[in-house]
């Protein structure tokens, strides 16, 4: 994805005098910045559904190396300290056989030598797929949907992996729970993102 792009999530804009999507524009969220590799756009669609819901595990190296070539710079910039992939319900992960954005973490973070922590983080509640909700049902939805495994974060600054993009509020339901437990700067890096318009 080329520029120009919001200055916050990440997200493709369809003009340059704009710096931030009407996203984040309106919104603050608890993220320092974000990025993505790919567009998330029909072809996506299909491909992370595939990745997701067909065992196609080996989806992982691509999405894992698109993410390198597109957002390694900027994750070098940011210099975490702990990559953690958003965790999934154990039920859906049970249901699933893995997930996703831990393979990506672990891929990512075995390129780039930084330690990923896939058990520190816990979705304690079954949520519905946010796809199916708007931004308000979204926030509702993830209401204490995460909380950590050990009282407190030793790492400062964390970098979330998921899978997908769209509003940010599972990575600001995510994020909050680390900040309020010692991290003090939170990122992320997503496969795919929606379009900032």
């Amino acid at each position: 994805m080329g520029e120009p792009l919001c200055k916050k999530c990440g997200k493709p804009l369809s003009t340059a005098e704009a710096e931030y999507c009407p996203d984040c524009g309106r919104k603050k969220h608890l993220y320092v910045r974000g990025r993505a590799a790919l567009e998330y756009d029909s072809v996506m669609r299909e491909s992370i559904g595939r990745f997701k819901y067909k065992n196609r595990r080996e989806y992982g190296d691509f999405y894992v190396q698109e993410l390198l070539r597109a957002c390694g710079e900027a994750v070098r910039s940011w210099n975490p300290d702990l990559l953690i992939p958003i965790p999934l319900h154990k039920s859906r992960r049970r249901k699933r056989g893995f997930n996703q954005a831990e393979l990506i973490a672990r891929g990512l973070g075995k390129e780039l030598g930084i330690p990923v922590s896939a058990d520190s983080l816990l979705r304690t509640k079954k949520t519905s797929p946010q796809k199916e909700l708007n931004d308000q049902e979204r926030k509702s939805n993830l209401k204490n949907a995460f909380q950590l495994a050990k009282d407190n974060v030793k790492f400062k600054k964390i970098l979330l992996i998921d899978d997908i993009y769209t509003t940010g509020s599972t990575i600001d339901a995510a994020a909050s729970v680390l900040l309020d437990h010692g991290a003090e700067k939170v990122y992320f890096l997503c496969i795919s993102i929606g379009r900032g318009y």
